[in-house]
């Protein structure tokens, strides 16, 4: 029973503030339609009931797979054996993940179907799998994980001067929406699995952390990849935004329950066929472990039902309203301040982020307390909102400006931050950009690009997420040389990595 309290409670915070902002800018600056508003109240409902389902099936079913699959990949030590499972799971594991479905979605939905869903999912998916091979292999073999980051974004940063435009913002904000709530504890446990098998513990506490982050990188590849190799070209001028129809309050509901249940089974299906088949050659597991991890997948698919019904039918259109008419408005500073607004808000309330400032606190004996760790992410992803609206209102201001400088420091504050640090930074970034990144900032985002002259949707409104998943990646390794200025890293030792 504490168990499931706890997760309403986690639900409770992630969903309730944005959901409060957009309540006081309804009774204010922003009068929603009255469909509009009973369908968002709906929806808000939807997901405070299907999250905390949704994350307690995560919990005590996929976390718990993943975990058993790290320690059947340790101790086989085949290359070929961890490559296949690693894609498979991989492959398997992110098309069931709640961010990926929204964000492909959405890009259908804004390119007029010139960028299918199907597509986003399926590359994206399969990126993540090839690349959670590699991230394995990385730990099993011990590769330097600030080297292979190098290699990876070399090759994304050359793939981006071929890709177009709008395919570079969905590239990376793919990577932020793959890796969410079922996918980043399945991913985690795989690498705590693997890295426990080491007899050196801190060699162990260290490859721990980074799996993620290597992993998000297979998303960015996967899209950059099939831009290039796509015969077809995106017709971005002829697409016209239109914003969400509200006079209806059931319609959506009743459209999406069939298409979301669809989606879902297709999802978790085939996670309990891998876990059927591992069961049988690997896991063997008593009878009792056995039904508590059938009862965790029961539980993800009711949670997951909830949440993406709740999300698509009643969450995203108003966030695309409120962006819209607070860029009608003309008046910038407004919608920087309510930008910044959304991000902190959104940051502040993710659990996840919790953990990490305690994580970090605990790593570093408080030398770096989790109040300025909490500071730096919120008001770094308030700032990342904020210029992500700027890049709306003025045009000239391109995704690649942000985005590639971005990475260039990021990378070469790998070479300088202790290596724990470089993998808590890379699986921070995937904490920040949670449901609400890839819900309601997200169409926030849309809304406003399409209420903006000369900004289109496509290329202006994504590489939101991406933005927000940026900065946990330079804060963390800041936070990481102020330790080991102070300390002179002597509890992380001079030889990592």
């Amino acid at each position: 029973m504490n168990i499931i309290k706890e997760k309403f409670k986690e639900g409770l915070s992630v969903v309730l503030p944005i959901a409060v902002l957009v309540l006081v800018l309804n009774f204010t600056i922003i009068p929603l339609e009255k469909a509009l508003l009973i369908r968002f109240i709906l929806g808000v409902i939807l997901m405070l009931l299907g999250l905390p389902i949704f994350l307690l099936g995560v919990d005590i079913g996929v976390t718990q797979i993943g975990n058993l699959t790290g320690h059947t990949l340790a101790r086989s030590n085949k290359f070929l054996f961890i490559l296949l499972a690693g894609i498979i799971m991989g492959f398997i594991i992110s098309l069931a993940e709640p961010g990926l479905h929204v964000l492909s979605g959405q890009v259908d939905f804004v390119s007029a179907g010139q960028i299918s869903r199907t597509s986003i999912l399926l590359t994206t998916a399969l990126g993540i799998g090839i690349l959670l091979a590699i991230a394995a292999l990385r730990i099993v073999y011990n590769i330097a994980l600030d080297k292979l980051l190098f290699i990876l974004y070399g090759i994304i940063f050359i793939l981006a001067i071929f890709a177009s435009s709008e395919f570079l913002a969905i590239s990376f904000d793919a990577a932020a929406a793959t890796t969410g709530a079922m996918t980043v504890p399945f991913f985690l446990a795989i690498a705590a699995g693997i890295a426990a098998m080491k007899k050196d513990t801190q060699a162990a506490e260290r490859d721990s952390f980074g799996l993620v982050g290597v992993t998000a990188t297979g998303a960015v590849l996967a899209v950059l990849i099939m831009s290039i190799l796509g015969k077809s070209s995106i017709d971005v001028a002829e697409l016209e935004y239109t914003l969400p129809h509200t006079d209806s309050i059931i319609g959506p509901f009743i459209v999406q329950i069939p298409l979301v249940l669809k989606d879902v089974f297709l999802s978790i299906l085939p996670i309990l066929a891998i876990f059927l088949v591992f069961q049988k050659i690997s896991f063997h597991l008593e009878k009792k472990a056995f039904r508590a991890i059938l009862k965790g997948l029961i539980y993800t698919l009711i949670g997951l039902i909830l949440l993406l019904v709740g999300v698509n039918a009643g969450f995203l259109d108003v966030g695309s309203i409120v962006g819209y008419e607070l860029a009608s408005m003309d008046n910038a500073p407004l919608l920087l301040i309510i930008g910044f607004i959304i991000g902190f808000l959104t940051i502040l309330a993710e659990p996840s982020v919790h953990v990490l400032t305690h994580q970090i606190e605990d790593i570093t004996s408080g030398s770096v307390r989790r109040v300025l760790v909490l500071a730096a992410l919120t008001i770094g992803v308030g700032l990342s909102i904020s210029l992500s609206m700027l890049r709306i209102i003025i045009p000239k201001i391109q995704f690649w400006h942000y985005i590639i400088p971005g990475y260039l420091l990021v990378l070469i504050l790998t070479r300088f931050t202790p290596k724990l640090f470089v993998g808590i930074a890379f699986d921070a970034g995937t904490v920040a950009s949670g449901l609400m990144a890839t819900t309601f900032i997200l169409s926030f985002a849309q809304g406003a690009a399409g209420a903006v002259e000369g900004a289109n949707v496509l290329v202006d409104a994504f590489g939101i997420i991406a933005m927000v998943t940026l900065v946990p990646l330079l804060t963390v390794q800041v936070l990481g040389l102020i330790f080991k200025k102070k300390s002179g890293e002597r509890s992380l030792g001079k030889g990592e990595g």
